[in-house]
């Protein structure tokens, strides 16, 4: 059984406000694609490495990352998803896809441990952290007022993380469904199987509160460990 981590870098990074891509900016002696691709390349389970990024950043990351596989994004995360799918179809059914946003610099090789023992045993996996808060289902009426709809018990809330982790066949048929439904929305990858493979268990591994995801500036200057900690 092998095990291909795809780390998805293909945003723009808009909300960051900088003309670069949140995860080529020179973050912590590197950049913050970088760290995240060096968490699963020096990882002893993981196999193999695809990068997946925007068209206008495929040469750049091939000279940055001249042994591992590019793969072009695209225009919205599912279809970047997509596009590794795709890649790696010519694999055998029971290969193991680890998809990782670049924007988390911080996972640990703890976490990719309990992604790849869960495999062992599970087809599809996500990471998450039980929420510290609690959280609201709010409605938004016709007049822009919003209100309280539903307080969820919060023992049973977690907030997902990456990776997310399935067998090629579970996501391949997954997005196959998918795309036949007019009225699909993009999610995260565990939100497409859960939707469209109902009877496929998503198991859940504890995450790790470092593992944050970097998203406006002020997260550039937050700190933490890289993505190599062992």
């Amino acid at each position: 059984m092998k095990n291909i981590a795809i780390v998805l870098a293909g945003g723009t990074g808009s909300r960051m406000g900088s003309p670069v891509p949140k995860q080529f900016l020179d973050f912590d002696g590197s950049t913050v694609i970088e760290h995240s691709v060096k968490a699963f390349a020096s990882h002893p389970a993981i196999d193999e490495v695809a990068v997946v990024v925007h068209p206008d950043w495929m040469e750049h990351a091939k000279r940055m990352f001249p042994a591992f596989r590019i793969l072009e994004g695209g225009s919205e995360r599912y279809l970047s998803t997509l596009n590794a799918v795709a890649a790696y179809l010519d694999c055998p059914d029971d290969t193991n896809l680890i998809f990782h946003d670049a924007a988390r610099p911080w996972v640990s090789h703890e976490v990719i441990d309990r992604v790849v023992k869960a495999l062992e045993k599970h087809e599809a996996v996500g990471v998450g952290i039980p929420s510290t808060d609690t959280v609201w289902e709010v409605r938004q009426e016709p007049s822009g007022d919003r209100f309280i709809s539903r307080i969820p018990e919060r023992k049973q809330m977690w907030r997902a993380q990456t990776p997310q982790a399935f067998r090629l066949w579970v996501i391949r048929d997954a997005y196959q469904r998918a795309l036949q439904d007019p009225s699909f929305a993009a999610t995260d990858d565990c939100g497409v199987v859960r939707k469209y493979m109902p009877e496929m268990k998503i198991h859940i591994v504890e995450g790790d509160e470092a593992n944050r995801k970097i998203t406006f500036p002020e997260d550039m200057e937050m700190g933490g460990r890289t993505g190599n900690t062992e």
